[in-house]
């Protein structure tokens, strides 16, 4: 291959810039041109199809930083539809006609569904990203559990997952963490403490609530910043112990932290969230927030007295409160863990597509032997029986349902990713950038408008 397309695809994360630069470096390295294709897969659809070529001479454009959070390419949600032949053609002749002889998309699970029929027609790889850590396996034959079971009057199809019958061990966990998710562990542990001292201060009962649909790898991440409880959509809630667990604890410390993930659910699986009948541009649900839900229950639950008696509130709604990490996991510098596997995991999809691979993973494995390294991972064996690729949900053991919070193999879990996550450059980045004097002299220069410069543009005629 003389030449190899590259896109970012679905919800932004911190880590793209550094996986599009460690794709574009070992391209350089190979003498390989390397073109970048605007918003993701919605370049495909534009019959100019928006490009540009990120490393002329093979050397990496000055406008692609990998400690830059987001993506100089732009992301988008769309996909391309197995079902639509004349689409998928369509796509693929337009990338021909760039002269690609191979791509890689940068994604999570959605992007691994929409690339799946391209790899049919064009060698294509795909570099995960995704903040929520569900892109993976907890153990190779996980797939193999799901169930399709008929929901009733023929209404389409519910899956559930089978009891696993298999040992859990992290050395055999398929892709250990994603680029993206220790930087947002960072921001949300580091909202934690900072939320932490206003509910001290004010005797109050904070609820944070986290990034996390199905998996709760974000929230259990959130535990470096010392909550009191953490809430999982793996382990459903039950409320008389929390109840009883946050009354004790207030009791003793006059403040309670409580983290949730917005996915959790309640005793009977029903996500506590109450759902919208609008849908995100992924096409998920849209959730009200079950932070908010929690705050609603826990109201009832314990009531106005149990604060007025103890004169700290005057109600149980001034006692609770709640707050969203929100977008800010999503964006932002990326810390030297998630730069560095980035980088590699980008190289690594650049080998993949010249060793003839296709419809495949790039990977980063750990065990204890070996620490971290990467690999890659047949695209297909993520898929059910069905064809359908689940979010990678934690593994029960890494959870206590009883103390809400960490278990010990949980802990184990998050040692090796955070022990060295963060790097002096970051913490001298903070110093030296963020009170720099400059910044209320000179405007914001978007990389955008650099890069608006080097777009190219098929003749649409």
């Amino acid at each position: 291959m003389k030449r190899i397309g590259i896109l970012t695809a679905g919800g932004d994360t911190p880590a793209l810039n550094a996986t599009i630069h460690g794709a574009v470096t070992r391209a350089s390295e190979l003498n390989v041109e390397v073109i970048g294709f605007i918003k993701g897969f919605s370049s495909l659809f534009n019959p100019g199809v928006p490009h540009c070529h990120l490393n002329p001479l093979y050397r990496p454009i000055p406008e692609l930083d990998p400690t830059r959070g987001g993506t100089i390419l732009g992301a988008s949600r769309d996909y391309v539809d197995h079902n639509d032949t004349r689409a998928l053609d369509m796509v693929v002749d337009r990338l021909k006609q760039t002269g690609v002889e191979g791509l890689i998309c940068i994604g999570g699970d959605g992007t691994l569904n929409g690339m799946q029929p391209i790899a049919d027609r064009i060698p294509t790889v795909l570099a995960p990203k995704t903040i929520d850590n569900d892109l993976g396996l907890n153990y190779r034959n996980e797939p193999d559990e799901w169930m399709r079971i008929p929901n009733e009057g023929n209404d389409g199809y519910r899956y559930e997952r089978a009891k696993s019958r298999q040992v859990f061990h992290m050395d055999h966990m398929i892709n250990y963490a994603t680029p993206g998710y220790a930087t947002s562990v960072f921001v949300s542990a580091w909202g934690v403490q900072r939320i932490r001292t206003t509910a001290e201060s004010h005797r109050r009962i904070a609820i944070i609530e986290v990034m996390g649909r199905h998996s709760g790898y974000l929230a259990l991440g959130s535990a470096y910043g010392q909550p009191d409880f953490i809430l999982l959509p793996e382990s459903p809630l039950n409320l008389d112990l929390l109840v009883e667990e946050v009354k004790r604890v207030y009791d003793l410390q006059k403040h309670v932290v409580i983290v949730c993930a917005e996915g959790v659910v309640d005793e009977n699986g029903d996500i506590l969230g109450a759902e919208k009948k609008a849908h995100d541009p992924a096409g998920n649900v849209v959730l009200t927030g079950g932070a908010e839900a929690l705050r609603k229950l826990l109201i009832d639950e314990i009531g106005d007295d149990y604060f007025v008696r103890k004169r700290r509130c005057e109600s149980a709604r001034a006692a609770i409160f709640t707050r969203k990490v929100g977008h800010t996991q999503r964006g932002g510098r990326p810390i030297v863990f998630d730069r560095f596997y980035a980088s590699q995991l980008g190289g690594k999809s650049v080998q993949m597509l010249l060793e003839g691979q296709n419809n495949a993973v790039a990977i980063l494995q750990w065990n204890k032997e070996k620490g971290f390294y990467v690999d890659s991972f047949a695209g297909n064996s993520f898929r059910d029986r069905w064809g359908l690729i689940h979010a990678r949900e934690m593994h029960p053991c890494l959870y206590d349902p009883e103390l809400m919070r960490a278990s010990h193999h949980g802990i184990e879990y998050l040692l090796p990713i955070f022990s060295n996550a963060i790097g002096y450059d970051d913490v001298e980045h903070i110093r030296d950038s963020l009170f720099n004097p400059g910044n209320l002299y000179r405007a914001y220069h978007s990389v955008n408008a650099d890069m608006s410069k080097r777009i190219h543009f098929l003749d649409a005629t």
